[in-house]
């Protein structure tokens, strides 16, 4: 006759259920409270980009896709951890594959796994030269900045110029990821208001009874006239002589300027050109800058040699060597000197 059934094996059978269920509950739980996560540096190489304004989790995933970090929630985990989800920056970063989290989260913020692009932009370029240059040693079109060139508003130019020539300062720049056109074009001008503010350009204009945009139109002709640094100071003096005492300026560079031409040679006829930057016919100082100048060439500007020179020439442009005089005798003479380098007879 048979009797009650052992109560054991059905305790075993759902002490086994709720094992199940509870192991089931882990491998879905799992993910979330231990994602996914790499063992050590890693190894061999892979390049990411980071776009601007990009969060952990997105950055993240950037990882995981890459390769970087076995999860995004590992690598976001660990920035959380260590209160980092705010100080991720932009940019293209030298990463290796197979990183644990906290290897790579490490790795974003050394300084050199960051691969920073920048472009050189050297003194006296005129602007569409200036805009070709950016373009050939960035990612950007020219058509964009052309547009963004002459949008006054977001350029943030002073209130005193007329366009953005000579209000891009020369200096060398960071392309990071997302860098557009306008950003870098403002990053430019705010540059030069850092550099006008330090060497107090607009007070010290009115004490030389200039405009800022004077000032600076000053500084850019000194740039274009080229020779050496010690040189720009005297350029200056000469342009207040000739101003001063009512004889045109004389100068081909803002001929030049007019005809968006580079040479040494300008003919009589070149100076007869009608332009309010020809300052054969035009006494004073063209409308606005010539070229984008630098801080020493803004710096000759304000604060100028003391001297008598009328005069100068750069009678060996390959070596810039400028040679100033205020006797015509003289200036006849360093034009021939010119004219021999230039193989004029």
């Amino acid at each position: 006759m048979s009797g009650p059934r052992p109560m054991w094996p059905l305790l075993a059978g759902a002490g086994a259920l709720v094992v199940a269920a509870g192991a089931a509950g882990l491998i879905v739980v799992r993910p979330y409270l231990a994602p996914a996560d790499f063992e050590g540096p890693g190894s061999g190489a892979v390049v990411v980009e980071i776009p601007r304004g990009a969060s952990a989790a997105e950055i993240g995933r950037t990882l995981a896709d890459a390769g970087v970090v076995a999860s995004a929630r590992a690598f976001v985990r660990r920035a959380e951890e260590q209160d980092r989800t705010d100080t991720l920056h932009p940019g293209r970063f030298r990463m290796r594959r197979g990183m644990e989290a906290a290897a790579a989260l490490d790795l974003l913020a050394a300084p050199g796994s960051r691969m920073v692009r920048t472009v050189t932009i050297p003194e006296g370029l005129r602007l569409p030269e200036l805009l070709d240059r950016l373009a050939e040693d960035t990612d950007l079109r020219r058509a964009d900045l052309v547009r963004a060139a002459a949008d006054e508003q977001t350029l943030g130019l002073p209130r005193y110029a007329r366009s953005a020539e000579g209000f891009l300062f020369p200096a060398t720049y960071e392309i990071e990821a997302g860098t557009t056109a306008p950003g870098l074009l403002a990053a430019m001008v705010e540059r030069y208001k850092q550099v006008a503010e330090a060497i107090d350009l607009e007070d010290r204009a009115e004490r030389r009874r200039l405009t800022p945009l004077q000032a600076v139109t000053v500084a850019s002709i000194v740039q274009a006239e080229g020779g050496r640094d010690p040189d720009y100071p005297k350029i200056a003096r000469v342009i207040y002589n000739r101003i001063r005492a009512g004889t045109p300026l004389q100068l081909d560079t803002t001929v030049l300027y007019a005809q968006r031409r580079r040479t040494l040679e300008v003919s009589q006829k070149d100076t007869e050109m009608r332009s309010p930057y020809n300052t054969y016919l035009r006494p004073g100082l063209p409308p606005g800058p010539i070229a984008n100048p630098g801080e020493k060439a803004l710096i000759a500007a304000l604060q100028p040699d003391q001297g008598d020179w009328f005069w100068f020439v750069t009678t060996n442009p390959e070596h810039r060597i400028t040679k100033f005089t205020d006797k015509e005798s003289e200036f006849v003479r360093y034009r021939e000197q010119l004219n021999r380098y230039l193989g004029k007879r």
